[in-house]
């Protein structure tokens, strides 16, 4: 009898030292794998940000949002994954900003549209970077699809800040309401 509960003792004991050092081995892989994760999207993370015309950045100088965007979009983080996580949900808010306060010049629904596409992409981003098992291609695929966004962006910019130099000609305003119908019908109708 005492031998048997021996064997069970023993078996018990090797079976928990097996456990652990199972355990160790996993834990090990794991943090390989988040190394290989954060140094991936370390190399991705590259936000290029291309310089716009001085007129178009004299007019968007004002706008204190768009230039804290900027800045937290060129801050790279260094030390962890954490601090990924964290720039990422940063930019999700500072994005959101952008959309309520944009100038009266630039508020115009192709603006709009693009700021909310870029605010969606960082959403992505922001989900993909707090997954459990972060896929970093898919990160970096995202960070190039939102430089492509904010360029188009800065592209829509530079557009309206060139239409609005042009010169308008003499009668053109009252053409443009005349080109409007729901402006061109009187409000009182005339009577015969």
């Amino acid at each position: 009898m005492r031998i048997g509960w021996f064997i069970l003792v023993c078996l018990g004991l090797f079976s928990c030292q097996n456990d652990n050092a199972s355990l160790k081995a996993e834990q090990a892989k794991e943090a390989q794998k988040k190394e290989v994760v954060f140094s991936t999207i370390t190399s991705g993370w590259t936000f290029d940000i291309a310089p716009i015309e001085p007129t178009t950045q004299a007019r968007l100088n004002s706008w204190m949002e768009w230039r804290n965007f900027l800045r937290e979009v060129n801050q790279k983080p260094k030390s962890t994954l954490n601090a990924f996580q964290k720039k990422a949900s940063v930019l999700v808010t500072q994005s959101e900003a952008l959309v309520n306060t944009l100038p009266m010049e630039f508020n115009q629904p192709a603006v709009r549209a693009r700021l909310k596409v870029i605010n969606t992409k960082l959403k992505s981003l922001d989900l993909f970077i707090h997954l459990n098992q972060t896929p970093a291609a898919k990160v970096v695929k995202l960070i190039g699809e939102i430089n492509t966004e904010i360029e188009y962006l800065q592209l829509q910019f530079e557009e309206i800040v060139q239409r609005s130099l042009i010169p308008r000609e003499p009668g053109e305003p009252d053409f443009v309401k005349m080109k409007d119908t729901t402006r061109a019908i009187p409000n009182t109708p005339i009577i015969p």
